[in-house]
């Protein structure tokens, strides 16, 4: 509770503030430091006010759209000064702007090569011992140096069941990084564990979200990178393999193939039994991106082996979603009824339950080149920005709060709520792959000053209190991927220090004696014993590629993209030929002109960074120092 009273006393210090601002500045109203003097305050319900119908959908200050005109009771009670002449908003944070430039704007090769080995370092810490205390078991426990499997006393416990199948889930999902880190022999070596040692046929329930992108992509990948000598890492082919792990990920899916049967809207069921199929006490409600991210996997799969049945199956749950978006705001919900299509939860956001929905329309159009998986992504970005960004148009130029994309309710985009999550870091990386880089570039400056803040990023965050609103962190990989592709489309030094104090963040909070733990809280850095396969398959492998200019991956000719785990996917027009027919031909057939703005076009907004921004701070000190400010870090 102390921190909660803290919490409480930083609020009455910023409402104090804000008020001397007003006196001082002419400020109205700023999403980082200012409440209306009516606003409802508690710790666990914040009541918001609705916006004006006539509010621009792309408002300066994105407070104004929860508060309404509640800046005006501000002013009164602040007494302001309409005599005094106002200042701009942004001449508060203009300071030294050297402060910045000399912190990010170079970085020594000797540096980069020392942090290449430290990710290195980090990732064979966790996977060394994971092969010595965990496998064959699912997960390594860091701090007892022991393996975890299923909680098999305790089903109903879906944050362990959901995921760990009792089929090594860690070294699975780690083969690919394997390569990415140049160790061949032990990628051979894990490939063949791997053959002789996991077997689906097991009385587990697992989330089919979870098994298709940790396990069947992983196997999916693997597969091509063995067999594909022309594909980014050569030929690394294993004598006498025979296609065992494509036959695995065939195994696999079939198992995961009861989930998309007896459910009226074909919507899949969240859970399957990989020997029974759907558990008789199964729900009826599933999450957006947990039934519409199954298509790139499922999709390859069915390409490889010349069936059908996965990619129809995966399409058929992303065209029943997308008919269940609204019709006023071209949003989807959170949480969905399979059987009936009423939504569960309405709240739309880019986060928990949604965000890979998003990403994978974009790489499944990108992989197979089928024009209908864009135009539902275009769609929706469309939708996204109209309804859920908040802040000043231009990410680098103007007044107002810096850009931001919250959580609102999906029929009238109204905000349902004050907080962010870690998972929707994921989104300046999108941004890079359809070409917004300047917009990634604001929203990814936000999350990093959080993470300066605590070392870490809290798995709920609150913009309106400047607090974490959930408190852990188990050492998710999304801010460093969007880290690492915007290194990739800039080239900025900026985003290798982000890298830098990333890893040694995770150095400092996370390690322990067998590996890295899952950070419980992340102001105190007390430590929960997990390690999720993730931190080796992706955060592991995104910060070795980020200072690792020499890798095959970024020498190779081929073109290739990461799953949502981060798995190595090359883009092979063997993916855009198919050995059947449309079974379900898309409603509207998108013209060239229409994909003219795609991710492959002449036009592509990366176009629009010019070549001396990469050695200039990729955001204006004077917003960096803004964004600082909002998050609390002076």
């Amino acid at each position: 509770m102390q921190w909660r009273s803290i919490v409480v006393a930083l609020v009455v210090l910023r409402l104090t503030v804000s008020c001397l601002l007003w006196l001082a500045f002419g400020l109205g109203p700023s999403w980082g430091f200012n409440f209306p003097l009516n606003f409802n305050f508690n710790l666990h319900k914040i009541e918001l006010f609705k916006q004006d119908d006539g509010e621009s959908a792309k408002a300066n200050s994105w407070s104004q759209r929860i508060h309404g005109h509640g800046d005006a009771q501000c002013r009164t009670s602040c007494a302001s000064k309409e005599d005094s002449p106002k200042k701009s908003y942004l001449s508060l944070f203009e300071g030294d702007r050297d402060e910045y430039d000399r912190r990010y704007s170079s970085f020594p090769d000797t540096l980069k090569i020392k942090m290449k080995g430290m990710a290195k370092d980090m990732f064979y810490f966790g996977y060394d011992n994971y092969m010595k205390y965990a496998f064959p078991e699912d997960e390594l426990n860091p701090i007892d140096c022991q393996g975890r499997g299923p909680d098999v006393l305790n089903p109903s416990n879906i944050n362990i069941n959901d995921v760990l199948g009792n089929y090594s889930l860690t070294l699975i999902d780690t083969l690919d990084t394997l390569l990415v880190l140049g160790n061949v022999s032990e990628f051979h070596r894990a490939v063949k564990l791997v053959i002789d040692t996991v077997s689906f046929d097991k009385d587990s329930t697992v989330q089919v979200f979870e098994a298709n992108i940790r396990i069947l992509g992983s196997l999916i990948s693997a597969h091509i990178l063995l067999t594909d000598p022309k594909h980014p890492f050569g030929n690394v082919g294993l004598v006498d393999y025979d296609n065992e792990l494509l036959h695995l990920a065939h195994d696999l899916a079939v198992r995961l193939l009861p989930a998309f049967e007896n459910t009226s809207t074909g919507i899949p069921y969240p859970r399957v039994n990989l020997k029974s199929g759907v558990p008789p006490d199964s729900i009826n409600e599933t999450c957006t991106a947990g039934a519409g991210s199954l298509l790139v996997e499922f999709g390859i799969l069915s390409r490889l082996i010349g069936d059908s049945t996965f990619e129809w199956v995966a399409r058929r749950a992303v065209r029943a979603l997308w008919k269940l978006r609204s019709n006023e705001t071209g949003l989807l919900g959170n949480v969905v009824n399979i059987q009936t299509g009423q939504w569960v939860s309405k709240q739309s956001g880019l986060g928990a339950g949604m965000d890979s929905f998003y990403e994978y329309l974009l790489k499944s159009y990108i992989l197979f080149g089928e024009k209908e998986d864009y135009r539902m992504f275009q769609a929706s970005y469309e939708s996204i920005q109209n309804h859920l960004r908040r802040g000043r148009e231009s990410c680098n130029e103007g007044e107002g709060d810096p850009p931001l994309y919250v959580n609102v309710n999906m029929f009238n985009g109204q905000i349902m709520n004050t907080w962010i999550d870690s998972l929707q870091a994921f989104f300046p990386g999108l941004l890079v792959l359809n070409g917004d880089v300047e917009e990634a570039i604001c929203l990814h400056a936000f999350y990093y000053a959080i993470w300066k803040r605590f070392g870490a990023l809290p798995e709920r965050y609150n913009w309106q209190l400047q607090a974490p609103d959930v408190l852990f962190y188990p050492l998710r990989p999304e801010l460093v991927e969007s880290t690492y592709l915007l290194y990739q489309a800039t080239k900025n030094p900026f985003y290798l220090h982000v890298g830098m104090d990333i890893l040694e963040s995770l150095e400092k909070n996370a390690k322990v004696r067998c590996g890295y733990a899952t950070l419980h809280h992340v102001v105190d850095k007390s430590k929960e014993d997990r390690m999720e396969s993730f931190f080796l398959s992706e955060t592991c492998k995104y910060l070795y590629l980020l200072f690792d200019d020499d890798n095959p991956l970024h020498k190779s000719e081929n073109k290739y993209i990461f799953t949502t785990e981060g798995h190595v996917v090359p883009i092979d027009k063997r993916f855009r030929e198919k050995q059947w027919n449309d079974l379900s031909p898309c409603e509207k057939v998108v013209t060239d002109q229409e994909t003219s703005n795609g991710p492959f076009s002449n036009n592509s907004n990366c176009d629009r960074i010019p070549e001396e921004r990469r050695y200039s701070l990729p955001l204006k000190s004077v917003y960096m120092r803004q964004i600082d400010h909002m998050v609390g870090l002076f």
